[in-house]
């Protein structure tokens, strides 16, 4: 399949890579043309504009996949296509977005003819090799029609349909939020041991390992915990500074809204925002952990 990339930044550049791996046709947009023309070099065909890049997409329909920054850029991009696609084109909109944002959104191309597909992916800088997990909201036969292009992104069994416009992002959402919940206990874990009257006997390196063998807490994140604690045994050069993406606050509001108790994931988003304030072991973990799966920037002590 031939499709449009536009955004080619930590994720949106491995995704054309690992298209490209998988058979289909890139055309790729980029705000700074450095990345437009690196990937290029790869394979890619290239575009410096929204115009050019619906023209140089010749198959119908045209299919376009956004890999920007939540909010305002998305909505800049889409009222820009909506006046250059034809309808029965599609657009993906694969960003960390709010579902309640793609409902509004497909509402909006609706009204040109323009089909809207909300896809939630998971992966970080780890998808072009490992695959990205990818979840899928909007009309189901879209979803069928761009099904080559989600196996190609996906490890085995790493797609799934999860129903109408917003539900791919709905389930994102909480997926993240479960992965803040998820960060904090190995957090608040290893910074009892770093406390405890045995820390300078402990090699947390050997440690993650030892429990990835088999243990039931074993994991990908208390893998790449491993290996940070392989580059920087105590993490002393990181703060424990942890920035918070938007998702965790919107986990926390649904539960709200919906009446279910999340106290973990609550108390795991509001922990963030203390990381803010002081410089605690735990909170160092997390920060290690987002840069390790997500390439997420750190602050360095």
């Amino acid at each position: 399949m031939k499709i449009g990339m536009i955004g080619l930044g930590r994720m949106g550049m491995n995704m054309a890579r690992r298209l490209m791996m998988g058979g289909h046709q890139v055309v790729a947009c980029n705000r700074s043309p450095d990345k437009t023309e690196e990937i290029i070099k790869e394979g890619a065909e290239g575009s410096f504009s929204l115009q050019e890049l619906a023209e140089k997409l010749d198959e119908q329909p045209r299919v376009i996949w956004l890999m920007l920054p939540a909010g305002k850029a998305i909505d800049e991009h889409l009222e820009k296509l909506r006046n250059i696609l034809s309808p029965g084109d599609i657009i993906v909109e694969g960003g960390n977005s709010r579902y309640r944002d793609d409902i509004r959104r497909a509402a909006y191309l609706k009204g040109a003819g323009i089909h809207f597909v909300d896809a939630g992916v998971s992966g970080g800088i780890w998808g072009l090799s490992v695959g990205y997990c990818t979840m899928v909201g909007g009309e189901e036969k879209v979803f069928h029609y761009l099904e080559s292009v989600f196996k190609s992104l996906a490890p085995a069994d790493g797609y799934l349909y999860c129903g109408p416009t917003g539900a791919g992002h709905f389930v994102k959402m909480i997926h993240n939020g479960i992965e803040y919940g998820m960060m904090q206990a190995y957090g608040e874990g290893f910074a009892l041991l770093e406390a405890s009257p045995y820390a300078k006997h402990l090699d947390f390196n050997k440690i993650s390992h030892l429990w990835n063998q088999g243990s039931v807490i074993r994991s990908w994140l208390l893998k790449l915990l491993e290996d940070a604690f392989a580059r920087d045994p105590r993490l002393d050069e990181l703060s424990g500074h942890v920035d918070d993406s938007g998702e965790g606050r919107w986990t926390v509001e649904e539960a709200i809204a919906s009446g279910v108790a999340a106290p973990v994931i609550t108390m795991a988003l509001f922990q963030r925002f203390q990381s803010r304030k002081e410089n605690a072991f735990e909170n160092r973990v997390l920060a290690a952990l987002r840069r390790e799966f997500g390439g997420h920037a750190v602050k360095k002590m």
